[in-house]
C-alpha cells in the first residue's frame, strides 16, 4: 500500500509553499503500512499467533491506510506538473512489483495493486485533464465519495448497500477479463487488490478537493501542522515502498 511520490508530483503548492500537513499525514501512513506489513508477515508467513490481526480490526487498519493514501494521492495530483508521466512512472513500478512477488512467490503475486491504482487513477486525471472536465470542489468531492461508498462490494457483484442494493450481471465476472476493472474473474487471486472501482473514485474526490484548493489556496494548518520525521518519510513514500517488504521478512526470518 503506498502514496507514492515521484519528482513530477508537487509537495508545495503553485507558490512555492510546502504542504507540511499533507506530507505529515502520507508519512503517518507509510508508517502504519508498515506496521501492518509486520503483523502480516508474522501471522501468515511465519506462523505466529497474534490474535488481534484479524477482522474487524485488519479491516478497518487496512482501509484506514490505503483510503488515506488514495484520498491524499488525488489532492496532491492536482498540483502535479505532469500526470502522464506520474501516471508511467507508477506504472512502471506496479508492473516491476508484480514480476517481483512472482518471482519469489513468498506470497500470493500482487496484481492490479494499489501502487497499480494509483497509476491508473493518475491517467484517468490527465484524460480529464486533456478535456478539461476534472472534478472540483466540495460538492463533487462528496459525490465520488459516496459513489466510492455505493461501489465498495462490486467485487461481489453487488452496487449500493442494504435495501439499495442490486445485484449486477454475471458474465463481466465469469469472463475474467475484467479483474482491472474491479470484477475480478473465478480464479483471480491477488495479495494486494485495489481496482478502478471503486478506488478511482475516492481518488477523484481527493482530486475534486485538490484542484478546488489550488484556485482558492489551501488552508493555512496545511502549511503549520507538521511533523519533521513523518514529512520525511512522507518525501520518500515509494521507495519505502519498494524496500519495506523485504527489510521485514529479512527480521522476521530471524525472529523465526
Amino acid at each position: 500500500m503506498d502514496t507514492a511520490v515521484t519528482r513530477d508530483e508537487q509537495r508545495s503548492d503553485t507558490s512555492g509553499n510546502r504542504l507540511r500537513l499533507f506530507d505529515t499525514i502520507r508519512g503517518f501512513s507509510v508508517g502504519s503500512m508498515v506496521l501492518f506489513h509486520f503483523c502480516y508477515d508474522l501471522k501468515f508467513i511465519a506462523g505466529h499467533d497474534l490474535s488481534f490481526f484479524a477482522p474487524p480490526l485488519q479491516d478497518v487498519w487496512r482501509a484506514s491506510i490505503s483510503w488515506t493514501f488514495l484520498f491524499v494521492a488525488g489532492v496532491m495530483c492536482s498540483l502535479s506538473r505532469n500526470n502522464l508521466r506520474r501516471a508511467a512512472r507508477y506504472g512502471a513500478v506496479a508492473i516491476a512489483v508484480y514480476v517481483v512477488t512472482s518471482i519469489v512467490s513468498v506470497d500470493v503475486p500482487i496484481s492490479f495493486g494499489i501502487i497499480y491504482c494509483m497509476a491508473a487513477s493518475t491517467f484517468v486525471v490527465w484524460l480529464l485533464e486533456r478535456v478539461e472536465k476534472v472534478p472540483k470542489g466540495p460538492w463533487a468531492a462528496l459525490v465520488l465519495f459516496v459513489c466510492f461508498l455505493c461501489l465498495q462490494q462490486i467485487q461481489r457483484g453487488v452496487l449500493g448497500f442494504g435495501p439499495m442494493s442490486v445485484v449486477l450481471p454475471r458474465w463481466p465476472y465469469e469472463s475474467g477479463l475484467f479483474s482491472w476493472l474491479g470484477m475480478p474473474g473465478p480464479t483471480f487471486d491477488s495479495g494486494d487488490y485495489y481496482p478502478l472501482l471503486p478506488y478511482t473514485c475516492l481518488y477523484l474526490a481527493g482530486t475534486a478537493m485538490g484542484a478546488w484548493w489550488k484556485e482558492r489556496g489551501f488552508p493555512q494548518i496545511a502549511y503549520e501542522w507538521g511533523c519533521a520525521p513523518l514529512e520525511a518519510v512522507g518525501h520518500h513514500s515509494l521507495l519505502v515502498y519498494v524496500i519495506h517488504q523485504p527489510i521485514l521478512l529479512g527480521i522476521v526470518s530471524m525472529i523465526g
